[in-house]
């Protein structure tokens, strides 16, 4: 009798609920708030996660809105989760996505080996994963979009040494040294200067892709180097950080080269602190991204590895790149 009053309790109060929940259809599903999407299935679009390394980078804060707003454009539904570039939260990030039933998992890695749990979690949940930017070393991903960034690393090195007339002391500001991004075009650079018998690389230190830290980086490498000519930054970010390093220090004709194309550093180039960056185009990345994975939802076949397109800003053509980076 106990158990039989007990499930006709429920079913009442399932009802109930049920009922209360069909009055309200303007109401964010799931209890979600403002800027996050309902579960799959309930409201009939693809629904995709991204799960991007930082947004205290402006490049992924150019990133995140090309994505969001292709996600509009595609009329798919696009959620957003940020890891600060901390390898735990990323994970935990990544388990809330496909808790909330995401068809395809955008995966830009904080680390290259570290980040595999994240994608094998997705496999297991027969969730396909595309990933941006970093590869990972493990894990099932159906396309990775990215760049060559050992020519990366190797046209700035070499633009740099003609900078220079092939002579002089240059340092190296390295990104964050797990992910292939900063080991290949740290790779390409100094196989670049190695060309130039008279280059002499002082110091190549990883600043972790961050502007403050570059600063404090480049502040130390000043004071124990009189004399340095050049610097290579594998990001904006850490080139930027190096201006102001160089500037409190009241140096001057230091040559500094980049990565990225940032909307920083194209204003920095504009303005003679930046000689020049392989720009990427952050928005456009956004967007390439949201593009295939909703290709990939819909079981599209598609190569393995896509080239993004990049090219290499300097006075020349800065404006023109400034222009085609709010497109």
């Amino acid at each position: 009798m106990k158990k039989w009053m007990y499930l006709l309790l429920t079913t009442i109060t399932l009802v109930t609920v049920s009922a209360c929940g069909a009055g309200n259809s303007s109401a964010p599903a799931n209890g979600a708030q403002e800027g996050s999407a309902a579960p799959a299935g309930e409201t009939g679009k693809v629904k995709i996660g991204y799960a991007i390394n930082t947004l205290n980078n402006p490049f992924f804060v150019a990133v995140k809105k090309g994505a969001e707003q292709e996600a509009e454009k595609l009329g798919v539904e696009l959620v957003v989760v940020n890891a600060n570039n901390d390898l735990a939260t990323q994970l935990q990030g990544v388990e809330d996505l496909i808790q909330q039933k995401i068809n395809v998992l955008i995966l830009d890695p904080v680390d290259s080996k570290g980040t595999i749990p994240a994608a094998e979690a997705a496999n297991k949940a027969g969730i396909k994963v595309v990933t941006t930017g970093r590869e990972l070393e493990g894990g099932e991903t159906v396309v990775h979009l990215g760049y060559d960034e050992i020519m990366h690393g190797v046209t700035a090195g070499e633009f740099l040494a003609k900078q220079l007339g092939e002579k002089g002391n240059v340092v190296e500001l390295q990104g964050i040294m797990g992910t292939n991004v900063a080991q290949d075009r740290s790779k390409g650079f100094q196989e670049a200067i190695k060309k130039s018998a008279g280059i002499k690389l002082l110091a190549s230190q990883s600043a972790d892709f961050d502007r403050a830290k570059a600063m404090t980086v480049m502040e130390n490498i000043l004071q124990a180097n009189p004399e340095i000519n050049g610097v290579y930054a594998a990001n904006d970010e850490m080139a930027l950080g190096a201006v102001q390093a160089i500037k409190a220090a009241n140096r001057t004709g230091i040559v500094v080269v980049s990565n990225d194309g940032t909307a920083d550093a194209l204003q920095a180039i504009k303005a003679d602190e930046i000689a020049g960056t392989m720009a990427i185009y952050p928005n456009q990345y956004g967007q390439k991204a949201v593009q295939v994975a909703q290709q990939v939802a819909k079981g599209e076949s598609l190569a393995a590895y896509m080239e993004l397109p990049s090219i290499f800003v300097d006075k020349n053509n800065v404006d023109e790149a400034i222009k085609e980076s709010q497109n």
